[in-house]
């Protein structure tokens, strides 16, 4: 059973509605939805979806920050956990966490693998190792399977 994703509406950290399928559209898109709460999801998680920036070129990260009532993220506290200052990847808001129930997320950081097609290829939980692990794996079949 193949899952297509036909939208993913979220806020830019100028408060603006994006659809993230339209505006990524044609492109395998590696998702995280986080909390700056979650000190796995800052502490690991995000610096390692930058290290698959770096690694995966074909592939747009998006980290998508999954709202909570008193966890809400703004543009400057979601600045604020990067050591510069600035977002290295497209970021936006999750307001009342929609899109983490749209995906049934388990926690925080949620992965999300979709295809250029906009199939669900992926959704792993954690940033433990061998959610690392079954990351990097995931990554390399799809793109095995693209002829990029």
């Amino acid at each position: 059973m193949h899952s297509f994703v036909q939208s993913i509406p979220v806020l830019d950290l100028d408060g603006k509605a994006v659809d993230l399928i339209s505006t990524y559209k044609n492109k395998i898109l590696l998702l995280i939805i986080y909390n700056n709460d979650c000190l796995g999801c800052t502490g690991r998680a995000i610096p390692l979806a930058y290290k698959f920036q770096q690694q995966y070129p074909s592939i747009q990260v998006i980290g998508i920050h999954a709202d909570f009532v008193n966890r809400e993220g703004t543009k400057a506290n979601i600045k604020s956990i990067f050591t510069s200052g600035e977002v290295p990847f497209p970021i936006y808001i999750d307001k009342h966490h929609k899109v983490f129930d749209q995906f049934n997320a388990e926690g925080t950081p949620q992965w999300l693998l979709i295809t250029e097609t906009g199939e669900l290829f992926r959704s792993i939980f954690g940033s433990q190792h061998n959610a690392q692990n079954r990351l990097f794996y995931a990554m390399e079949s799809l793109l095995a399977n693209t002829n990029n």
